[in-house]
């Protein structure tokens, strides 16, 4: 297509053209109302092979309806020489005269116009989501945008080497805790691209909504900015929303990202456009990203009836090698660990044996009995902790510092942690090939569903009483940097995999649409 546009459009701009087009985009394309959508998957097949699939395109001269993907709505066009289809997935014109999709200012405006009156149509079979349209609508530039867009005609373009993202956090005073899991936050992949999309539509006061300062913090580490930025306004809405953080002593980093999700949870709205405060049914951008589902079974051991609950979590907290629980010994190789790429030194302890740790099967004892639905008395039972639904960012926390009566101190264990993990071995639908605590798990390479590539990790140097945080964040597949307030620096990812490990964040490597 020219960059004049497609010249064929105007044979198809005669008398009432708009309003046919609209009745196309009401009827087979958008179609926001539940006869529409029924009327849609009735007739929208094609013409020729009866399919539903293969990219169904509708003639805009006829009604006719064909595949795009093996060329019958080709055929169409070229025997009765109607030049333009429209998809009835995605609402794009295509003209095969330029064998392009193509853009027209007029068609455009029509098609964004049915759109939005479709969004607001649609309500979800259950009642509970009013119309999307009210949420999701289309950016349009404003006035003020466009006359910066023409001030500023330089583009930026990012490279393998772009340093764009990537900015210092001053210390205002032992905030290094804060710092380091703002660091892990604003180079969450989809986070990023929630924040820099102009998505929050905030319904609190700007001054006191945690989401909306979030927002401007992506803004100011992407703006390319280098000098380190000052995060008070966001210090100042995490003592009030989290008073127990409040104050300079030395804050816990575990405990400020739970606050913060928690607090960003809050202030997000729900598909119901009410506060979230349900954390098993909610939409917000935090349970989107964070969210998974722990499945814990009890089982009866006089009767082996098992009770399943499911529960919400945002991290997974593992305990380690050293600690005044005892850890189960575990034979190196003999599960995940392989699968994983983790290769076990002498006496060195691996991510996976403390996942396989956490998800084996735990005997309760006589002094927890539970009472049983199956013998309606009370018994002893096991229980087990796997993963029915994962997250699609994992965040695993080590659990390195024990508080206890009559103990305060420090883990220093090392914990191996690979580059990519494969959360396979633990989850709820592999527990049939548990035995004894030993994964019979075969390796798989088609199968990626549950595979993460680890894209940040959280450190704490010193001891319980005097310690400093850093961060090593991914900013693009191969090149890790270490934040440490302030001061950026380039390090390598044996820098990264030899370090101690506080909080480990993972992204799925493979999304699939819900």
């Amino acid at each position: 297509m020219s960059p004049a546009g497609c010249p064929h459009v105007n044979g198809f701009k005669v008398d009432n053209w708009k309003q046919n087009l609209r009745v196309i985009y009401q009827c087979f394309v958008w179609s926001g109302s539940a006869e529409t959508r029924k009327r849609k998957a009735k007739s929208c097949i094609c013409h020729m092979c009866g399919a539903h699939l293969n990219r169904l395109h509708s003639c805009l001269y006829c009604v006719f309806f064909a595949c795009f993907a093996k060329k019958h709505i080709h055929e169409h066009a070229k025997s009765k020489r109607h030049n333009l289809a429209i998809d009835l997935l995605y609402g794009g014109i295509y003209c095969f005269m330029c064998q392009d999709y193509i853009y027209d200012k007029e068609m455009e405006q029509i098609a964004k116009e049915e759109q939005r009156k479709a969004w607001k149509m649609f309500v979800c079979p259950c009642k509970c989501v009013p119309g999307i349209g009210e949420k999701y609508s289309t950016w349009e530039p404003t006035k003020r945008e466009l006359e910066l867009l023409r001030h500023n005609p330089k583009r930026r373009r990012i490279t393998s080497n772009c340093t764009i993202g990537l900015r210092g956090l001053i210390n205002l005073g032992n905030t290094c805790f804060m710092n380091c899991i703002v660091q892990a936050l604003t180079h969450t992949p989809l986070l990023r691209d929630f924040f820099l999309s102009d998505r929050h539509k905030c319904e609190m006061q700007s001054n006191s909504c945690l989401v909306c300062e979030m927002s401007q913090l992506f803004q100011e580490f992407y703006s390319g900015h280098r000098s380190p930025h000052i995060p008070f306004r966001l210090l100042h809405l995490v003592w009030t929303h989290a008073r127990h953080l409040a104050g300079y002593e030395q804050q816990d980093a575990h405990e400020f990202l739970i606050a913060a999700l928690d607090v960003l949870h809050r202030h997000c709205k729900d598909d119901n456009g009410k506060k979230a405060n349900n954390p098993n049914h909610c939409n917000c951008i935090i349970d989107q990203i964070f969210t998974g589902g722990l499945q814990s079974d009890v089982t009866c051991q006089a009767c082996h009836g098992v009770s399943t609950t499911i529960d919400p979590f945002w991290d997974i907290s593992l305990d380690l090698p050293g600690s005044s629980t005892p850890f189960w010994p575990l034979s190196p190789g003999g599960d995940g660990s392989a699968l994983n790429g983790e290769s076990h030194t002498t006496g060195a302890t691996a991510l996976t044996d403390c996942l396989r740790r956490f998800t084996r099967p735990e005997h309760l004892g006589s002094s927890a009995k539970i009472k049983c639905s199956g013998c309606h008395s009370y018994q002893e039972s096991t229980k087990q902790l796997t993963m029915k639904k994962l997250p699609i960012v994992a965040c695993f926390h080590l659990k390195r510092f024990e508080h206890s009566a009559k103990l305060r101190r420090k883990i220093t264990t090392y914990v191996s942690f690979p580059l990519e993990l494969d959360m396979t071995p633990f989850m709820a639908s592999s527990k049939e090939s548990r035995m004894n605590g030993q994964y019979q798990q075969t390796v798989d390479p088609f199968n990626n569903d549950n595979k993460y590539s680890l894209f940040a990790v959280v450190n704490h140097q010193g001891t319980l009483e005097s310690g400093h945080y850093t961060t090593f964040i991914r900013q693009h597949k191969d090149q890790w940097f270490k934040c440490d307030d302030a001061i950026i620096t380039k390090a390598s990812i044996k820098d990264v995999l030899d370090s101690e490990g506080y909080l480990l964040f993972y992204h799925k490597q493979f999304l699939e649409y819900e």
